[in-house]
């Protein structure tokens, strides 16, 4: 048998950008290297703080994040994500810098379960920071900008110890910023049919969210998933 070579790492992928941070990732985060069933190959891109890319939508770092898709290509990845639904900004970019797919944000995957979903019913969203999730954030994920939208930053815990990079978080509270954030945006809005995460840390409590309001709910984490599945199909023998 003969094979071919090129590439650095092999049997790993998916390359993840992620954002230099150090709050807790537990299982479930796309950060915690636990959550996937199949190897991913990281990049911490320095100085992508949680703050300056939400709140400040990653100004200045456009050629930092591109710099760090770039080398992991060269690393051996198939398909590049990041870990976090706000750099939908820099998705035309990114994709135009690599030779291989890019998925940047949950936030694109709207538009797929719009169609999905029974007449008369659309997607909402659920994200850590209302407040600076813009139209252009939005239309750089082709979402429609009346889609309904949901928010943590009221809570007691989670948009607070996410974006304030804090190194403890107390994940009970956090859960139940996320349910009781998700419950009154279904409750605002009872055309919703589904609602898509667009922060990659509320991944874990996609389970408690669709128990609390009995709606399907899309997060990041599946969609890298099926996203590896078209880079590396299975193989099935009979």
């Amino acid at each position: 048998m003969i094979v071919q070579g090129g590439k650095s790492i092999y049997g790993a992928s998916v390359g993840i950008l992620m954002l230099d941070a150090q709050f807790p990732r537990i299982p479930g985060d796309m950060g915690n290297a636990q959550t996937w069933p199949f190897p991913v190959l990281y990049r911490i891109v320095r100085d992508a703080s949680p703050d300056r890319v939400v709140r400040h939508r990653a100004e200045g770092m456009l050629e930092v994040f591109i710099d760090a898709a770039q080398e992991l290509v060269k690393d051996g990845a198939d398909g590049i994500t990041t870990n976090c639904g706000f750099l939908s900004l820099f998705q035309k970019e990114l994709a135009e810098a690599v030779p291989v797919p890019v998925v940047t944000s949950s936030l694109m995957q709207v538009e797929m379960v719009n169609r999905i979903l029974p007449k008369g019913k659309r997607a909402g969203i659920l994200t850590i920071s209302a407040s600076t999730l813009t139209n252009d954030h939005l239309q750089a994920a082709n979402v429609p900008l009346d889609t309904p939208i949901g928010t943590t930053e009221g809570g007691r815990e989670f948009t607070r110890a996410i974006l304030g990079n804090e190194s403890r978080l107390n994940v009970e509270k956090a859960r139940e910023d996320n349910v009781e954030a998700a419950i009154a945006l279904a409750s605002d809005n009872p055309e919703l049919g589904a609602i898509v995460l667009e922060c990659t840390n509320m991944c874990p409590y996609a389970p408690d969210i669709q128990q609390a309001t009995g709606l399907p709910v899309f997060s990041i984490v599946p969609f890298v998933t099926w996203f590896q599945a078209g880079l590396v199909p299975p193989v099935y023998r009979n």
